[in-house]
């Protein structure tokens, strides 16, 4: 069903003419989102311990079920070839046929590959790129340190086979997603801390192929040698962010837009979920970014959806965007535990 106790609290959110956001569901601790081809919404959680199947009914409204329990911060999820693949801290686990057992997910297949068991940037971000392999982020087990087998973006078969490192000197990408017009990479990095309130920007990144390095911990924000580990290093040697986002803002969920709903001005643009501050003295993000691009190469970057940040005071943290069928935008909090429904209901285009 609908939550009006929470319309209240979105009032507040500042949109773009045309556009609308309203409650989608109530889940908790809502983080990482995944699409079935049924048009389920699958959301995993970090500070819990379940993964939830969100089913729109067809009276209006929308039914919760919690398909998994007890698992290691399964923030990580996506959805290929009707499989849903879950990923906690140390593994990876395939549930085949997953959208037609929502009630009893039968029992899944753990693939065989060895992930750290840090939890400090420990929680997965998955995805499937063009290419169809399985993308997985790998944080630095720390603030800032140099250990090897940390700060990469890895692949792999579905099945856990092939696997190799595809890009390097990532600190803690919680986001990203492949350019429809080009198949190429981007993600986000989130900048180490305590180098001041607006030191260093996070990054948006591009990735146009494999085995590109960008910068961590030698060189942040692609021009900030790191005070410890930048000694002797030059930050030419290593890809500078496509844009510099705010300082501490947190990006987590990243999206291309390639529906039909929103104006035309919003395809192939990227937004980007803004988890919001801690260290920093005044409170930055807690918003939905947008980064408008032109011929692949960012040209502005400007709010989007804001109103969760009021002075100093917090009503919601963006987590993850998810498209649906019909180009609306999903939008998950896991302060609140809620999904928002973002929409355009001014002329169309």
């Amino acid at each position: 069903m609908p939550l009006p106790l929470l319309a209240a609290s979105l009032e507040d959110i500042r949109l773009p003419p045309g556009f609308v956001i309203e409650p989608y569901a109530e889940v908790p601790n809502a983080r990482s989102l995944a699409l079935g081809d049924r048009g389920t919404v699958f959301v995993g959680n970090r500070k819990g311990q379940s993964v939830y199947a969100v089913v729109a009914e067809a009276g209006g409204g929308t039914r919760v079920i919690e398909i998994l329990r007890h698992l290691y911060m399964p923030n990580g999820i996506a959805f290929h070839d009707g499989a849903l693949y879950v990923a906690e801290i140390n593994r990876v686990t395939r549930y085949a046929n997953a959208e037609s057992r929502l009630d009893d997910l039968p029992e899944g297949e753990v693939l065989n590959i060895e992930l750290p068991s840090n939890t400090t940037h420990g929680w997965r971000y998955i995805g499937f790129g063009p290419d169809g392999k399985l993308y997985i982020s790998i944080g630095a087990p720390c603030n800032v340190c140099d250990e090897p087998g940390y700060a990469t973006i890895e692949r792999m078969n579905p099945d856990g086979s092939e696997r190799e490192v595809f890009a390097r000197g990532v600190r803690n990408s919680v986001g990203f997603d492949w350019d429809p017009s080009t198949g190429d990479l981007w993600f986000h990095d989130n900048g180490r801390d305590w180098l001041g309130d607006d030191l260093p920007a996070d990054e948006l990144n591009h990735a146009q192929q494999a085995g590109l390095h960008f910068g961590y911990p030698y060189c942040h924000a692609g021009e900030i040698p790191d005070p410890e580990f930048g000694q002797g290093r030059d930050c030419q040697d290593y890809v500078a962010p496509a844009q510099k986002l705010g300082a501490h803002v947190a990006p987590l969920g990243l999206l291309f837009y390639s529906g039909d709903m929103f104006p035309a001005q919003y395809r192939g643009q990227i937004f980007i979920a803004e988890h919001g501050s801690w260290n920093r003295s005044k409170k930055v993000g807690y918003r939905v970014s947008l980064v408008r691009l032109e011929a692949g190469v960012p040209v502005s970057y400007e709010p989007f959806a804001e109103g969760w940040l009021q002075g100093e005071s917090v009503s919601g943290r963006p987590v993850d965007l998810l498209q649906l069928a019909d180009g609306s935008l999903l939008v998950s909090d896991d302060a609140e535990g809620q999904l928002y429904r973002i929409s355009y209901v001014g002329a169309r285009e």
